[in-house]
């Protein structure tokens, strides 16, 4: 339920990595027919929480990067231009994404049962109020969530890295629970390699919607994209896929050599996307996802 700082400082040179653990995103206080009240800060917690930082030495920072994976990956994308904010023009402000570019497509059983799912966030938590205005204007706000919209609007140089197959996804957004998958679809979701021919096109399918996303950062000189085919699930935790010998490759790069050339702006133009599943065989050095 917290956000880990990451901070170090040389001199009166400093520099933060902050780490978002969960989606901090809405403020709304909701009254339940029991008498029972929810309350919902994870707004103000992440004000807070920069707030602090910034009193306590952040705001001399020559570098910030803000990051998260999964949910905190999706708050990294809905925080990054706020963040960014916070900081003078001359400070070098970047986020890394990992994992949360979570897609609005249609279940196996031809329903959108994860935009009812996010559809409920948005309107409990009142997420609105971090949503972009631009995207707002013309859409609703639940469509307006999902960071296939949400990187139209974003600013601030980002590094978005996921997988093309994410595990999460296909197992509760492509396949949910509730899309009643017969026993191959369960066996498919729990582990790629037991999908048959019919099922890769699916998941093929899924791949592709994800790409398509991609093409509004080809205009996006400052932005970096590693999209590999791997079955797995938040890949800059663990030491074995960030960068190790047998971690996943794109353009003979791992994530964090991919990343660090990003960030340091040693390459112009660091966009990886990998070819479809199984073509990447450095995929299968991967933890269970």
């Amino acid at each position: 339920t917290s956000c880990k700082i990451l901070i170090s400082t040389t001199g009166t040179k400093c520099l933060c990595g902050i780490v978002m653990g969960r989606r901090f995103l809405g403020t709304r206080k909701v009254e339940h027919r029991d008498g029972s009240t929810l309350h919902f800060r994870g707004l103000r917690i992440y004000q807070a929480v920069i707030d602090e930082l910034m009193e306590k030495g952040l705001n001399n920072a020559t570098q910030a990067l803000l990051t998260g994976c999964s949910a905190g990956g999706l708050a990294t994308i809905l925080h990054c231009d706020d963040f960014s904010a916070r900081f003078s023009r001359d400070v070098s402000v970047k986020c890394l994404a990992d994992a949360g570019f979570f897609l609005d497509v249609k279940d196996i059983s031809g329903k959108r049962s994860f935009w009812s799912v996010y559809d409920g966030v948005v309107h409990l938590q009142n997420v609105r109020e971090v949503l972009p205005k631009d995207c707002l204007a013309n859409k609703e706000p639940t469509e307006c969530f999902f960071p296939a919209e949400l990187i139209k609007s974003i600013r601030t140089p980002m590094f978005i890295l996921n997988s093309a197959y994410d595990s999460w996804q296909i197992r509760n957004v492509l396949v949910p629970v509730s899309s009643a998958p017969d026993k191959p679809w369960s066996i498919c979701k729990d582990n790629i390699r037991n999908c048959n021919s019919t099922q890769i096109k699916v998941l093929d399918a899924f791949r592709n919607t994800m790409v398509g996303a991609f093409k509004v950062v080809e205009d996006k000189e400052d932005w970096g994209l590693f999209i590999d085919s791997c079955f797995t699930h938040c890949q800059s935790l663990y030491g074995i896929s960030w960068n190790s010998e047998i971690s996943p490759r794109l353009g003979n790069k791992s994530i964090a050599e991919a990343a660090g050339d990003w960030y340091h702006g040693r390459s112009q133009g660091e966009k990886e996307i990998d070819c479809e599943y199984p073509c990447n065989p450095t995929c299968s050095g991967q933890l269970p996802p």
